[in-house]
């Protein structure tokens, strides 16, 4: 190895800063669960076979997953892979296909302090720029804006609105590629939250641009099915994921998103049988164990709703396991499966297994503080098992109003509401004169922004318990917001 000096090192990092790779997108390992997102791309690229160009992304994507975990000759060996696959695919000009493979292969040698080889990728990368210029040194290769976006989208949440923007930049440059459009469709999938009409879904658009584009993708048909039945269009939606599982009936992706689809729709049956034939060809899914453990949890909750679950206890209780079996199983493929974690503790606790319910919950609430995520789930799931699993009214009453306070419109602020707006009700049947229960009734009605109805609650209250600095305190707010 040639002799390496800190003036040189230091020229040599400037370059690598400047290279378009995943080294140099500000991806946090903390953001990502690497094992989940490994297992993800190789199953990926076992479904990509035939698909050149995409398991030749998903090859590279997966070296600094790789490199992150720590095996660096894993990492250069799949970077050998993506190389193979891109030339074979873009024959002679697969050059400027190589941009972000390139890139990546002088940052591993870099940190592998191989720096010939280093230097020797970043002179490589030097001629293609040179080859296949873009014009302007802020714009990038379509083919980078692509791979940025697919990279966002898949490595987690929290970047999906960067995978969205450079999708559309992607797309402002070759408007017709079927991966540009396909992959915007899929980021306004998971970004478009509030559902608005179906003429003015940005996503129902994309997603029809895209089929339309690529009529044989049925992962896009499927997603189009499930965002048109949640607007109601039911005739069509169904249609369409008819047409997706005819078309492609052993792709896991569409059997799971068909799978949802039926269980939305109440066939949970059926969205059984289906999520079980996609794990037979993608088995470490976290993803398939937690919609199954829906599934599961949807069939127990309708023998409860049977006449309060009369003579099906053991039924019950089977379905139970289910639920638990398969939320074990997502929580140990994805670490931090907030979703997944507060679930389970919820069901420990309905099985009678208190202790595991206690520290789940414990590892949850650290968890989602510590991401900064979902914390909103974990307090109504805390409340949901303290109300019915440890007959704490009080310390569910906190939690309803902790997972309220958070965001009273999302659908679990709205749940919060409701069991807090039961428990005050069932309280004042019994009791006409207990201020708890009004002061309950007006927190509702404030986080709600109806402030008249409210303000009577507190009204009430006060006339009840006039001491309480909370009841006088909202009043007065209340008061002068309504002057």
């Amino acid at each position: 190895m040639l002799e390496h000096c800190p003036s040189h090192d230091r020229a040599l990092k400037t370059n690598l800063l400047k290279l378009q790779c995943h080294f140099t997108w500000a991806l946090s390992k903390e953001n990502a669960d690497l094992s989940d997102l490994q297992t993800r791309l190789e199953d990926q690229i076992e479904l990509d076979l035939g698909k050149k160009e995409g398991a030749a992304r998903s090859h590279c994507f997966l070296a600094f997953v790789r490199y992150l975990q720590g095996s660096s000759d894993d990492a250069i060996a799949n970077l050998v892979q993506s190389e193979e696959l891109v030339r074979e695919h873009h024959g002679e000009d697969y050059e400027q296909f190589l941009i972000v493979t390139y890139g990546n292969y002088a940052w591993l040698h870099y940190h592998r302090g191989e720096y010939p080889q280093c230097e020797s990728y970043l002179e490589k990368l030097a001629d293609i720029m040179q080859k296949f210029p873009t014009g302007s040194p802020t714009v990038l290769h379509p083919q980078v804006y692509g791979e940025k976006g697919w990279t966002f989208l898949k490595f987690s949440h929290k970047y999906y609105d960067r995978a969205k923007e450079y999708f559309k930049r992607a797309l402002e440059l070759e408007p017709d590629s079927s991966e540009w459009n396909a992959g915007y469709a899929f980021a306004l999938y998971r970004t478009e939250f509030e559902m608005p009409g179906v003429k003015d879904s940005e996503t129902v658009k994309q997603l029809r641009r895209a089929i339309e584009i690529n009529p044989q993708d049925a992962v896009l048909r499927v997603l189009l099915g499930l965002r048109l039945n949640i607007l109601k269009q039911y005739e069509e939606s169904e249609e369409l994921v008819a047409d997706a599982l005819e078309m492609d009936p052993s792709n896991p992706h569409v059997i799971r998103y068909v799978g949802k689809y039926f269980r939305h729709n109440g066939s949970v049956d059926r969205s059984i049988v289906l999520l079980k034939r996609a794990m037979e060809r993608t088995q470490n899914s976290a993803f398939l164990h937690h919609q199954l453990a829906l599934c599961y949890k949807r069939k127990k909750l309708a023998l409860f709703r049977t006449a309060g679950g009369k003579g099906k206890g053991r039924e019950i209780s089977q379905l139970i396991c289910q639920v638990i079996y398969h939320l074990e199983q997502a929580t140990t493929l994805k670490a931090n499966f907030i979703l997944a974690m507060a679930d389970l503790a919820l069901h420990y606790g309905e099985s009678k297994a208190m202790a595991r319910a206690e520290e789940m919950f414990k590892s949850t609430f650290d968890a989602a503080r510590e991401k900064r995520e979902a914390l909103q789930v974990v307090h109504l799931y805390y409340a949901q098992y303290q109300q019915h699993c440890k007959k704490r009214e009080t310390l569910a009453i906190k939690h309803y109003r902790d997972c309220l306070t958070l965001e009273p419109t999302t659908y679990e602020g709205k749940q919060s509401a409701s069991s807090l707006k039961e428990i005050a009700e069932k309280r004042l049947a019994r009791d006409r004169h207990d201020a708890e229960a009004f002061g309950i009734l007006g927190f509702v009605h404030k986080a709600k922004g109806e402030r008249r109805r409210a303000l009577e609650c507190f009204e009430k209250a006060m006339e009840i318990d006039c001491s309480n600095d909370e009841y006088l305190s909202a009043h007065c707010e209340l008061s002068l917001s309504l002057q």
